[in-house]
């Protein structure tokens, strides 16, 4: 079973949560390890997902008292999802079952060795599970997933939606993407893009048979609506890290043939980051550009076996801290490739994914006119 995330400015599938079902019970009378059952599944659903192909960054969520058995646990995971041909930049590490203050400590300590690890990470259930505020400090979470029951009630709930709007400021403000999972219907959807969640989950966006590769229903797409953000003591605006997506990425030795396989797969990617044995960016592959030159006389026969680097840009780097306002002036300094995808970076230059320039635009054009 897969499900898309969603993002409802563009309408494009940016990353994709597999699931796969329980083992069998036992015969005997041992039970199996929770925790070892728990990475087993993981590391299945994982691999389900390596088997259809595809070159979506992948969500997997996994329980905070398994995060806290310490490095073994840390070491399968990782081990696991290298074997199924994933790197940490393509892998959304999702916390979730809730943050007890007898596991603080220890599930601190697991997320921070997945970031340094390069995961990028989520926390799940908030608004509902045990998760103190002081968690998204510690945690530098890329993404809060609210708990879906909360989510599907703001739009019959003031109360409710009041506590997921605040949610979504906080996030906003610390640079955070806020997931909406288990949306049912569309009034759903509408009401959390107007609370100003962008990512979203559900089975009125994709059927339970849906894979990697074939179409979403969005209720919404992006409209062009002036920013809500009028706090005048935030004077630099929001950080880059607000708008950044998951980036497809491929090896920095990838041939052309793979970026096209991978561009036809994901319809609505419209670049893919070449990364080096440390996930750190060293090149870019235009979607326009790149169909362009394959796509003419011999194009395919020339450039399709042949290393995608010699087809490739150098990236746009911006650090995850820089204000949106100056990576969008950096932007626009570059007429050629203007609306290229900015490639963003943590501390040590890992990509943590992209930024499209429209979604700058979009957003901007409100909070910077006088």
């Amino acid at each position: 079973m897969f499900q898309p995330v969603v993002d409802l400015d563009t309408g494009a599938v940016v990353a994709v949560e597999p699931h796969t079902g329980p083992s069998a019970e036992p015969t005997g009378s041992i039970r199996p390890d929770p925790v070892a059952e728990e990475v087993r599944r993981t590391l299945g659903a994982a691999r389900a997902a390596a088997d259809l192909g595809t070159h979506l960054p992948l969500q997997l969520g996994v329980r905070a008292e398994t995060l806290a058995q310490g490095e073994a646990v840390l070491n399968d995971l990782h081990r696991g999802l290298n074997e199924a041909g994933r790197r940490p930049n393509e892998v959304i590490i999702c916390v979730t079952g809730g943050f007890p203050p007898v596991l603080r400590q220890a599930v601190t300590g697991a997320v921070q060795g997945l970031r340094r690890a390069g995961y990028l990470v989520g926390l799940g259930g908030f608004g509902a599970a045990h998760a103190p505020l002081d968690m998204l400090v510690d945690a530098v979470p890329y993404l809060v997933k609210l708990d879906p029951d909360l989510a599907r009630r703001t739009t019959a709930d003031q109360r409710r939606s009041a506590l997921v709007s605040t949610l979504v400021e906080l996030a906003h403000r610390i640079g955070t993407h806020v997931l909406a999972p288990g949306l049912a219907t569309e009034e759903q959807v509408l009401h959390l893009r107007e609370l100003g969640v962008r990512l979203v989950q559900g089975p009125v966006l994709a059927p339970p048979e849906w894979q990697p590769g074939m179409r979403v229903t969005v209720p919404v797409i992006a409209r062009e609506e002036p920013s809500h953000r009028t706090d005048p003591q935030i004077s630099l605006g929001p950080r880059v890290s607000e708008f950044t997506l998951p980036a497809m990425t491929l090896r920095l030795d990838a041939t052309a043939d793979d970026v096209l396989s991978a561009l036809n797969a994901e319809t609505g990617a419209t670049s893919v980051v070449l990364v080096d044995d440390r996930q750190r960016p060293k090149a870019t592959v235009d979607r326009t550009r790149f169909l362009l030159q394959l796509s003419g006389a011999y194009g395919h026969a020339l450039h399709a076996h042949k290393p995608a680097l010699r087809l490739a840009d150098a990236p746009r780097l911006v650090p995850r801290t820089v204000p949106a306002i100056a990576a969008l002036r950096a932007a626009g300094q570059e007429d050629e490739r203007v609306y290229d995808d900015l490639v963003v970076t943590d501390e040590v230059g890992r990509c943590l994914g992209i930024v499209r320039v429209g979604d700058l635009i979009r957003s901007l054009s409100g909070s910077t006119s006088p």
